[in-house]
């Protein structure tokens, strides 16, 4: 096991690279299941997840070929996935438990091969995020379900064959879930209140790019027309906003500047709005986005939302500018219920974090103060960090493999702009 000592008090400046987004990422991968020709997928973020996923898709009998890194199979920067051979349509619980993600194999494989099993997912424990809503979905367009030992199997032997999806709240992942399924359905599939972020706008483009027939994804409809084949493709991993938020709050948080280098401004619209109610400037320059902190740190009021609105993946890292920040600020998760965790190890630093309900209120403190804390979660672990680059003396964040499912070499970035951070063996 490994953990990060940071020694706060560094203030940042420089450049630091967004690399390929996770969340666009995994769909991407999984939808080489639709097709028995090679998908290509550049800029490719290297993180655990992205090996997790390799992991399942080669063992379903998926080839893959990563190339442009610096050692070990998942280093690269791009790899072509083969998946002219399905050997295998079960994903087992031991591969499927690691990554929520997981069940995104589900709709393209009953897609292609009639049948799928797949074992119930695990992930971040953030709160309740049942699957029901892919599975009501993938029946709208004719797969029949059934739920036994932990597992769920979709059939469909005699093909998908389109229809109507209406979602009663947006899901990012029963979303791609269909998305999928659908292109290679009969006849037509309207998906209604999809999700409509831009890394489903991004899964559209890719399967577009393959064959499919895609229109409306980022609206309120979608519209799909099935095609009895797709074929293969070469496609670029959109840059992660989460990531460019996350660094671009570490630039206000340590009074410093970074330029967000390939960070997509028009995926970024309420992070952009909440950093500039902190008192940060905010602008877009030709190789990204620059962000400049003001002279102090303004208090602001938050409420996660599904996109457009403010992503809940940002919101432990606001709840850490929010503690330093000169006042009380509001933030209110509407999306997990179970997304607080990481209030608790803030306070151990020293932050004043009051919890109600669905709301929290943080009353910005002077001084944060190092001390031994844990990661409980994939974007906590990056709030921690966040918080030990302000904190006086030491702080060490144990239970890294959080941190290694969406942040790629973050000791290596945030030293090369002036952090004193270090990962050691624990």
């Amino acid at each position: 096991m490994e953990k990060l000592v940071i020694k706060g008090g560094k203030t940042l400046s420089g450049e630091v690279p967004i690399s390929g987004a996770k969340n666009a990422a995994l769909p991407l991968m999984c939808a080489s299941l639709l097709t028995d020709e090679p998908l290509t997928l550049t800029n490719l973020p290297r993180l655990a997840d992205i090996a997790t996923l390799a992991d399942l898709l080669n063992h379903m009998g998926v080839g893959l070929m990563f190339k442009g890194g610096r050692g070990g199979k998942i280093s690269g920067r791009t790899l072509t996935l083969d998946g002219a051979t399905i050997a295998d349509t079960v994903a087992p619980y031991d591969m499927v438990r690691k990554m929520r993600a997981s069940i995104l194999v589900l709709g393209p494989v009953v897609a292609r091969m009639g049948e799928a099993t797949v074992s119930l997912p695990g992930g971040c424990a953030i709160g309740t995020r049942p699957i029901d809503l892919h599975l009501k979905a993938l029946e709208a367009i004719g797969a029949t379900i059934e739920l036994a030992d932990g597992y769920v199997k979709a059939t469909a032997p005699d093909g998908l064959t389109g229809g109507t999806v209406r979602f009663p709240f947006a899901s990012v992942g029963a979303t791609e879930n269909v998305l999928m399924a659908a292109a290679l359905a009969s006849g037509e599939t309207i998906i209604e209140n999809p999700a409509r972020e831009p890394e489903i706008c991004d899964l559209a483009e890719c399967l577009n790019a393959m064959g499919a027939k895609i229109s409306g994804a980022g609206s309120e409809t979608i519209h799909i027309q099935g095609v009895p084949k797709l074929h293969k493709a070469t496609h670029k991993v959109q840059p992660d906003r989460i990531v460019a938020g996350s660094y671009a709050v570490a630039a206000v948080m340590t009074g410093g500047e970074l330029l967000l280098r390939d960070a997509e401004p028009c995926h970024m619209g309420a992070t952009i709005a909440a950093l500039e109610s902190a008192g940060a400037t905010v602008s877009v320059e030709e190789r990204g986005i620059r962000v400049k902190a003001g002279k102090r740190i303004l208090p602001f009021n938050l409420v996660t939302q599904p996109y457009p609105g403010f992503a809940t993946d940002l919101q432990a890292q606001f709840m850490a500018l929010a503690s330093i920040a000169d006042g009380a600020s509001v933030i209110t998760e509407s999306i997990f219920e179970n997304r607080y965790m990481h209030v608790s190890e803030l306070c151990r630093l020293g932050a004043d974090i009051t919890v109600t309900g669905s709301s929290a209120t943080v009353r910005g403190v002077k001084k944060l103060t190092g001390a031994p804390v844990m990661a409980t979660d994939l974007r906590a672990s990056m709030t921690l960090a966040l918080a030990g680059l302000v904190a006086e003396g030491d702080t060490t964040i144990h239970r890294l493999y959080h941190l290694d499912r969406g942040y790629e070499r973050l000791e290596e970035i945030l030293s090369d702009v002036g952090a004193d951070i270090e990962r050691v063996a624990d």
